[in-house]
This record gives structure tokens, C-alpha cells and sequence, in this order.
């Protein structure tokens, strides 16, 4: 919603300057790989087991028409705790949570491995970025008055 609004603003302030802005062509690839949701509190008393750490995930989205290769990406909070995706694929319209705690690696679920949380319960900021550190997107949150932040 936020991107589709700064565009509609950038797309306001060129009108409004004389300035032509190009239509989308009809079929042409739209969408991003992004940040779709962070739950960064995960439920109940933190207990530090592995279903508590694992309740605790950041969901990446991939709204585009192609598979998008996410080997060597890293997904690190505001602490600087880094997750580096192993060799991965994110198939077109999928998502992918990774979960802080252990598990087995699947297309929609990704384990970090940790015996800690790495999501702060009052705030912090999630940044995804490409294998040579392009930042692909960020996501903050600032409350304790929710478990969950959409992206």
C-alpha cells in the first residue's frame, strides 16, 4: 500500500510539473521480492524452546512473474544479526518465513538456526538485501502494542 501511494504522489508532483509520466505497458513484469510481514513477538512467555524461537519470523515476498534466485541474501535486524539465505529460490507470487529458531528447510519455511530471539518486543528494523548488499527493502516497527508489523 505505502509503495502504491508514493508512486501515486511522484506521479501527482510530475503532473503537476509539466512533467509526462509512461504508463505501465499491458504484461510488463510489476511487483518486488519485499518484506511482507514481521512477527516479532512471538506468543506466550518467552521461553527461548525452539517453538517460541520459531514463533518469532519475518515473512519475504515475492510479488513478481519470476522466480527470483535468493542465495547470498541476508535478512539482518537493527543488532546486526545477519540470516544469509543458503542457495534458495523464492518462486513467482510465493512467500517464505524465516524463522529464528531450528528446523528443516523448506520453499515456504527458512530456520536460522538460533538459540536466541533476534526480534526485539518494542522495536527494531528488518532490512533485506541482495547477495552484493543492495538494499532490496526495509521494515520498522516502534510498539509494544502489537506481536506483528506489516510490511
Amino acid at each position: 500500500m505505502l509503495r502504491s501511494r508514493v508512486f501515486a504522489t511522484a506521479a501527482v508532483a510530475a503532473a503537476a510539473a509539466g512533467l509526462a509520466v509512461a504508463p505501465t505497458p499491458a504484461g510488463a513484469a510489476t511487483g518486488s521480492v519485499h518484506l511482507y510481514e514481521i512477527y516479532y513477538n512471538s506468543p506466550g512467555s518467552d521461553t527461548g524452546s525452539t517453538a517460541s524461537l520459531n514463533a518469532e519470523w519475518v515473512k519475504i515476498t515475492n510479488s513478481t512473474s519470476k522466480a527470483v534466485t535468493l542465495t547470498g541474501w541476508t535478512l539482518t535486524d537493527a543488532s546486526r544479526h545477519v540470516y544469509t539465505f543458503p542457495t534458495a529460490s523464492l518462486a513467482a507470487g510465493r512467500t517464505v518465513a524465516v524463522h529464528t529458531g531450528k528446523g528443516a528447510n523448506t520453499t515456504v519455511n527458512r530456520y536460522q538456526g538460533r538459540a536466541a530471539y533476534v526480534w526485539n518486543n518494542d522495536k527494531d528494523t528488518a532490512t533485506l538485501r541482495k547477495s552484493n548488499g543492495a538494499t532490496v527493502d526495509t521494515c520498522s516497527y516502534n510498539t509494544t502494542r502489537f506481536a506483528y508489523r506489516w510490511c
